[in-house]
């Protein structure tokens, strides 16, 4: 959610700060703050809105100002009014926050009542103010934080100036996420490491309980009793060109170009197709105890719960084993059934997912092993796991998750292949299985290819059906999974109304909506559902809807019956054809919401990284 960006070294800041903002604006904001000091003196400016707003008023800061921070607000408490914006102020000291502070309410009547008066509606400012008073106590400002942090509930990444300790930024962690880069007379912090690449590929990542003190010089972190903690940089695999456009319009449209060469790159890390076999170590599962495995929990949020449906049919094919999928935002409130029988696999592409975290930390306190699947190095989710899978699919800065989808189904399919075949589940056909399987995944970078260069078709229909206020998407098999991830593609960045719906289900009560205004998504490709699909098909056809057909090129039944048909790559593999017939649904999204006008890779509303429960 929020970004948060600091600099302290020899360089004036203000626009780096902001060239830093502008690389986090995907994580989802409403308005934004930068804060510098110099020669003893703290410096604001505040904008409502995007930071277009914000840029002119960079001229207000002090052009030799060498320290400071930045950041941009995603409102939980109070509006998203520069009133509220960060950063916040009170005398000498300013500080900005990633989180949510749950007991804030309990503090702010405590400050009021010793005299306080607030300036905002935030639950940030309650800790400018507890900290403030904390250090009017305790003298300076490191015994300060570390009394603070005592009274404060719930999740926070905060940066911290004091104009009378020049030369120092204190970084907080608590739940939020948060790296610091490590220059060359220089050093940083932000939410992510994607607004520091720039300047630096040399991290260190805090952990929960730490907090740190940042010069030009040098690094210092320790845990919140004060013990000092060593922690050495990690250098990242990612480049700053790699989170650049590169030429595309937006970045979601170049994340989706970026498919084939995903499937491709983790394919080559994670199976050895020369002998058929998988790369224990990169997949995660040679730090597993299979032998305790009876069942599989997986949980996640948004695309990734999608993802996850679709590994369920995976995992119980090839590893016979019952496998749940859970929404995380309710797994810990329902009291589940887990143990240290369950595998949980928490799924998130940022790895900082704030329910599926607590999930994980759920899940271990109950004795379960836990496995993620993840795109983000050392981010806090792969942190808390027993093992991990990395994705590896590059930086995703489009807000709709694509590539990041397509990898999660990839991810889902190796290890599932891999637990089959080690646990020996896979039963008396299982050589003949894998070679299938090994077969389809050489072929499966080209056809991604092929199904991403049929965007001129897909643009094509996009103008045929932006205008629509409603829309549906039906599927049967992994293809109602598929479907779902379409209808939120669709309405994540068009705002488009759109549901996701089983095949089977639509005589159940969605079919009533159906009219000849009505455009229905059908994806029906050549799998062991195709006739029941056809039938669901034909059902939507006797009511007058609008057919838009994704299936096999040369399947002349199906395109007969559609207003419109997108050819889509077919491979001999049900589950794996679901990363081929989603692309479309990528591609039809983003031609309607680009015609539409929308904000395609900043969608009103939603955030990247959803660091808050």
């Amino acid at each position: 959610m929020c970004g948060v960006i600091g600099y302290v070294g020899s360089k004036p800041c203000a626009r780096l700060i902001f060239d830093g903002l502008k690389r986090l604006e995907y994580r989802g904001y409403d308005s934004a703050g930068i804060a510098v000091l110099d020669h003893g003196k703290i410096d604001l400016v505040k904008a409502e809105g995007k930071l277009v707003h914000l840029e002119p008023r960079l001229v207000e800061l002090p052009g030799g100002a060498t320290m400071g921070m930045g950041h941009t607000r995603w409102a939980t408490h109070g509006a998203p009014t520069a009133r509220n914006a960060h950063p916040h102020l009170h005398g000498d000291l300013v500080i900005i926050h990633n989180g949510i502070i749950e007991n804030y309410r309990e503090l702010k009547e405590q400050l009021i009542k010793s005299g306080v008066e607030f300036k905002s509606d935030t639950d940030t400012e309650v800790v400018l103010h507890q900290l403030h008073a904390d250090l009017d106590r305790k003298g300076d400002l490191k015994t300060a934080i570390m009394e603070t942090v005592k009274h404060l509930r719930g999740a926070y990444a905060i940066g911290i100036i004091h104009a009378r300790d020049p030369g120092k930024i204190y970084v907080v962690k608590q739940g939020s996420p948060v790296v610091l880069g490590a220059g060359n007379g220089e050093n940083f912090f932000g939410s992510d490491a994607l607004a520091l690449l720039p300047h630096t590929n040399r991290a260190v990542f805090l952990m929960d309980g730490e907090f740190a003190c940042l010069t030009a010089d040098s690094i210092d972190v320790w845990d919140f009793s004060g013990k000092p903690v060593r922690r050495d940089p990690q250098v990242l695999n990612w480049s700053a060109a790699s989170a650049d456009k590169q030429g595309f319009k937006h970045y979601m449209l170049k994340e989706i170009h970026e498919q084939p060469a995903v499937m491709s790159s983790m394919l080559s890390r994670l199976v050895d197709l020369k002998s058929n076999s998988f790369v224990d170590k990169e997949t995660g599962i040679d730090a597993l105890d299979l032998g305790r495995v009876k069942n599989v929990a997986i949980v996640a949020c948004g695309t990734a719960h999608y993802a996850g449906q679709i590994g369920r049919y995976m995992i119980e094919e090839f590893v016979r084993l019952p496998a749940n999928v859970e929404l995380a935002s309710e797994f810990r409130y329902r009291n589940p059934c887990i143990d240290s029988s369950t595998l949980l696999i928490a799924v998130s592409q940022s790895g900082e997912t704030a329910d599926t975290l607590a999930c994980v930390k759920h899940a271990s306190e109950r004795g379960c092993q836990v496995m993620s699947v993840c795109n983000v190095r050392f981010s806090s989710i792969p942190r808390a796991s027993d093992a991990v899978l990395y994705m590896e699919a590059g930086p995703e800065v489009g807000v709709a998750s694509t590539k990041a989808f397509t990898a999660m189904v990839l991810s889902f399919y190796i290890l599932s292949l891999a637990i089959g075949e080690k646990m020996g589940r896979m039963g008396p056909q299982a050589h003949a299985r894998l070679e299938k399987s090994f077969d389809a995944m050489r072929r499966l970078p080209s056809l991604v290819d092929r199904a991403v260069n049929a965007a001129g078709v897909i643009e094509e229909i996009s103008h045929k059906i932006y205008e629509s206020q409603n829309m549906l998407f039906i599927g049967r098999g992994a293809s109602f999974p598929v479907a779902t991830e379409g209808a939120l593609k669709l309405k994540e960045i068009s705002y488009i109304h759109a549901e996701g719906y089983a095949g089977g289900e639509l005589k159940h009560g969605p079919i009533a909506l159906v009219d000849r205004h009505m455009p229905v998504v059908s994806i029906a490709p050549r799998d062991s559902q195709y006739e029941k699909m056809i039938s669901n098909i034909e059902e939507v056809c006797a009511r007058q809807g609008r057919i838009i057909g994704v299936g096999d090129l040369e399947d002349d039944r199906f395109r007969s019956i559609c207003e419109h048909y997108i050819p889509c790559p077919q491979v001999d593999d049900d589950h794996l054809q679901a990363i081929l017939s989603v692309i479309p649904l990528q591609l039809l999204a983003y031609y309607a919401a680009d015609m539409r006008g929308t904000d395609v890779d900043q969608p009103r509303n939603l955030a990247k990284s959803v660091t808050v429960e």
